[in-house]
């Protein structure tokens, strides 16, 4: 899906037969304030944003919409300025294009737009799964991955949680089941994905 946030009837009627002519699903809007009040669906997208409109122009929609996700955005404009695209670049525009948009040069953008996308979009279905797979764990396995993870031995960690040796074996042994992890390398490698010092973890 592409959105287009732009007031100009023309541009947007050039743009949206081209995208929908590379097989692109396109949702238009007249303004930034109409873009940020729909509910939009779950699905891979990003979002062609011209930088000068009535109301909200592009970069406080910008700042609206990094607010709130991760959607990628590419920037449109009549007159481009240089301290537009930099604060643009720096807010994470995948681009910042100067109208007349070169067709062959807008629909590169929106294919690394929409991969861009889909990448954040596993990354955090990936770091979701891993959290679930971490809150599954026991109060007293949760104490114990990250002294393991940081290489102390069975003993060193039994000595610091006051347990027994084979208590934390026992412990080290459900941690690795319930975080999926093949190895201990691999468990160190998805303990280094979380931040385990959060207090939001749990």
């Amino acid at each position: 899906m592409v959105y287009i946030v732009d007031d100009d009837a023309i541009v947007v009627d050039a743009l949206s037969s081209l995208l929908r002519a590379n097989g692109k699903q396109v949702k238009i809007f007249s303004s930034g304030q109409d873009f940020l009040g729909f509910k939009r669906q779950d699905s891979c997208a990003c979002v062609i944003l011209d930088l000068r409109m009535p109301g909200m122009n592009g970069l406080e929609v910008q700042e609206s919409i990094a607010a709130k996700t991760t959607i990628p955005v590419i920037f449109i404009t009549g007159r481009g300025d240089v301290p537009s695209t930099v604060t643009a670049m720096k807010g994470g525009a995948v681009d910042f294009l100067t109208k007349p948009i070169d067709e062959t040069t807008l629909l590169s953008c929106v294919d690394k737009a929409l991969e861009q996308d889909r990448k954040l979009r596993l990354a955090a279905s990936e770091q979701k799964n891993l959290l679930a797979r971490y809150r599954s764990l026991t109060p007293r396995e949760q104490q114990v991955l990250p002294l393991l993870v940081r290489g102390l031995l069975n003993k060193q960690a039994a000595g610091e949680l006051g347990i027994t040796e084979y208590t934390v074996q026992i412990h080290r042994g459900h941690i690795m089941r319930k975080m999926e992890a093949d190895s201990f390398a691999t468990l160190v490698k998805l303990a280094s994905k979380l931040n385990l010092e959060s207090p939001n973890l749990t």
